[in-house]
């Protein structure tokens, strides 16, 4: 009777989905940091004002358009990505501001 215990909870295990993750994207300098992170689709980011100006965070890549609005310095707001392929990020402020996420299965 053990070793199906053991084989129903590994079964288990590998039929339940990964939990997601949270990931930080800080805003400073007028530039994000890192400049590109990598996220499995489900996981969430961060995008944190350190800076001492307004950002405007957003992406139009098709399947994974964003706008957050207007960030204060001392914000932050959360993004959840559920598609796979690269994500080109940008400040609508500033246009020198550029990241990409790379969002896997």
């Amino acid at each position: 009777m053990r070793g199906r215990s053991t084989v129903a909870l590994l079964l288990l295990a590998l039929a339940s989905p990964a939990t997601a993750e949270d990931h930080v994207v800080s805003q400073k300098g007028k530039r994000f940091d890192p400049e590109s992170v990598r996220v499995r689709v489900g996981d969430r980011v961060l995008f944190q004002n350190d800076d001492e100006t307004t950002h405007n965070v957003f992406s139009r890549t098709q399947g994974a358009a964003f706008n957050v609005g207007l960030q204060e310095p001392g914000s932050s707001s959360p993004v959840t990505f559920e598609k796979a392929g690269p994500v080109e990020v940008r400040c609508a402020i500033h246009p020198g501001m550029k990241m990409v996420i790379e969002v896997a299965e």
